[in-house]
């Protein structure tokens, strides 16, 4: 369905209704996509207008725009920003720091048609109240930001993300516009999987955020890396942000900083939502110096002088590590981004919460399954098995094909029985580990590396640097490899990134990056895997797929 909607009228909104002079060129191609009605999959560098991609195609179609955002105080800054914008529609909230009363204004507003955007957590998706309510409002377009949510499997996984696409069908399939920061080729496919994209527009930006100085500082004992880390933090500009992988180390570190004469407060799950909220509004009030960090903190919040991120120990991925390092320099001015690296840090990172699904959870489940379709809730009624677990474990058998989610709740789908739904379920749980296995180990190399760093880390996202950044501490000691060589060695393998490409072992898979003499290959059962350019030649292990060779 064509809009009509002319570049005039997206630059008078833009214009009149944001305050925004000019739009870039990625920005105007897919908010045009999503009034046309098409689903848009943008992966846009921290800092470059996002948010009002979304607001400026929603304010040119007609009907609610639904916003799920994974945290309330990003639905919080995303509220104030569309409020503070000059004519911009009127936008509620839907979350549990609102109150009865904020909510029943806020759907009050809604169903009179006074405010054309709802903010909500992936988690309000999942009560039957809200989605019915939505559901009988014009939902004209579905918001998903921070996508890459719904790639994660990491030990803050949110498994209701997983039932976006569900709840999209539910809501008459508006079209969808997916937003996130950073997204390697894998991720990005797999956001499209999951949320159903059709066809998606997909506007990918300039990933490189130049004005961060990267480094690596290894250590090989605990107490001094921790020494390291807070002496690094005190000499540097404040504001910062430390992140690190425990709750208990936000504490410590955050007590320490202070001991040193920093205003500094931690921040992580298990504090309440109103500590929380304070600890948000004292950073972006100047009131705080450091704010040491889990990787719930941070995401989306507009605070433009962040001047450093340091790593306190290693993400899970080298996807988690480049969006908090993204939180820096959003100015445009220098900011640093140090990663302190101990090798045994990295067994912190564990799979699925540390608690793999069992063959007996699986096996409740279908059996509460037999007989129809069934909401969750009352499968998690019948099964035993809490809310949070049930929605997990639908997402699996989904994944495998054994159930179907839909507008009249889940279905159990006839494929083999019950026991081979649970063999594919727990062959898939293998698969998923293997492929986290292997992004800590992108993440072990990105540390380890004596190339350029920026180069690794783009090339990750497959992005290409042509030559060393000159803004690094591998560029800074001189023993940065220069890139100029890269290209040439890739095109005499005869493969690129982006290539799609098939292993006598390993199945099909996308090449990340080439290099004069190795590539990093993302197969999809097994994660990346870096071969040797010569290995592959002389063993004939990898073929493009669709090749005249091939």
């Amino acid at each position: 369905m064509r809009w009509g909607v002319i570049t005039d009228d997206i630059d008078r909104v833009a214009r009149e209704s944001f305050g925004i002079d000019q739009l870039k060129p990625a920005q105007r191609d897919a908010i045009e996509a999503a009034i046309d009605g098409r689903d848009v999959l943008g992966v846009l560098a921290t800092g470059y207008g996002k948010s009002v991609m979304y607001q400026i195609a929603a304010t040119l179609r007609e009907g609610v725009t639904v916003v799920v955002s994974p945290l309330i105080a990003l639905q919080e800054d995303q509220l104030v920003g569309i409020e503070n914008a000059p004519d911009a529609p009127a936008a509620v909230a839907l979350n549990s720091a609102g109150g009865a009363r904020r909510t029943r204004e806020a759907w009050r507003m809604l169903r009179s048609g006074q405010a054309e955007f709802v903010l909500l957590a992936p988690e309000q998706l999942a009560k039957e109240e809200v989605m019915a309510a939505l559901a009988e409002l014009e939902v004209s377009l579905l918001v998903v930001d921070e996508a890459h949510c719904i790639a994660s499997w990491g030990h803050d996984f949110r498994p209701d993300y997983l039932m976006l696409g569900a709840a999209a069908e539910r809501l008459g399939r508006p079209p969808i516009m997916a937003l996130t920061a950073t997204a390697s080729t894998p991720v990005r496919a797999e956001i499209s999987r999951r949320l159903g994209l059709r066809d998606p527009f997909e506007s990918i930006g300039e990933l490189d955020r130049p004005e961060i100085a990267l480094a690596v500082r290894r250590h090989t004992h605990d107490g001094d890396k921790r020494a390291a880390v807070e002496d690094e933090v005190v000499a540097l500009p404040q504001p910062g942000l430390v992140y690190t992988a425990t709750r208990r180390d936000t504490e410590r570190y955050a007590e320490r900083l202070q001991e040193r004469g920093l205003r500094a407060a931690a921040y992580h799950a298990g504090m309440s939502g109103t500590a929380r909220g304070q600890v948000h509004e004292d950073l972006l009030g100047d009131r705080l110096d450091v704010v040491v960090a889990t990787s719930a903190f941070g995401m989306g919040i507009d605070k433009p002088n962040v001047r450093f991120v340091v790593h306190a120990d290693a993400p899970e991925s080298v996807d988690a590590y480049y969006q908090e390092v993204g939180r820096a320099g959003r100015d445009g001015e220098a900011a640093q981004a140090t990663l302190h690296f101990r090798p045994e840090d990295l067994a912190l990172r564990k799979y699925f919460a540390g608690r793999k699904p069992a063959g007996g959870e699986i096996r409740r489940l279908l059996r509460a399954l037999d007989g129809g379709p069934r909401k969750r809730a009352e499968l998690a009624e019948a099964s035993g098995l809490s809310a949070r677990r049930v929605t997990a474990l639908l997402a699996l058998l989904s994944d495998t094909g054994h159930v179907r989610i839909g507008r009249s709740g889940v279905t159990l789908l006839a494929r083999g029985g019950i026991g081979v739904a649970v063999a594919d379920a727990l062959e898939r749980v293998e698969e998923r580990e293997r492929i986290d296995q292997s992004r800590i180990e992108m993440m072990r190399s990105y540390a380890e590396t004596r190339r350029c760093r920026r180069q690794v880390l783009l090339g990750y996202f497959g992005d290409e640097l042509e030559g060393p950044c000159g803004n690094c501490d591998t560029c800074a000691a001189g023993v940065a490899d220069g890139g100029g060589d890269e290209i040439e060695g890739g095109a005499d393998a005869g493969f690129e990134v982006d290539d799609a490409v098939r292993h006598r072992e390993w199945g099909p898979g996308t090449v990340m990056s080439v290099e004069d003499d190795r590539m990093t290959v993302f197969f999809d059962a097994e994660g990346y895997r870096v071969l040797s350019l010569e290995l592959i030649e002389e063993k004939d292990l990898l073929e493009r797929v669709g090749s005249a060779e091939g």
